[in-house]
């Protein structure tokens, strides 16, 4: 009975996501680098039990394959990551 307007509801947020997802789907590059930040997120918030990490782009990046984590409430975490994009190392950042 609700179906259709739950479904028209969602509809937006399904569009959105697909949108992203096509951003980044001619080039694999961009592709790459979206999973190793995907990857090291995971890592981190499945290492510290906190949820909504997010990658911090104002702290310069020196290294390749070195992301930032930021979580809420937590001190940062450095994560580094193998050349498949796979989270290797997580460091505590000290800021």
């Amino acid at each position: 009975m609700h179906f259709p307007l739950r479904f028209a509801l969602c509809l937006p947020f399904v569009a959105l996501a697909a949108c992203e997802d096509m951003s980044t789907a001619s080039d694999p590059a961009a592709r790459a680098e979206t999973g190793a930040q995907r990857s090291c997120i995971r890592a981190v918030e499945s290492h510290t039990g906190i949820s909504g990490g997010k990658i911090n782009t104002t702290i310069p990046i020196v290294e390749t394959n070195q992301y930032i984590i930021d979580l809420p409430k937590a001190k940062p975490w450095t994560c580094y990551t193998d050349d498949t994009g796979a989270a290797k190392q997580l460091i505590e950042t000290r800021l």
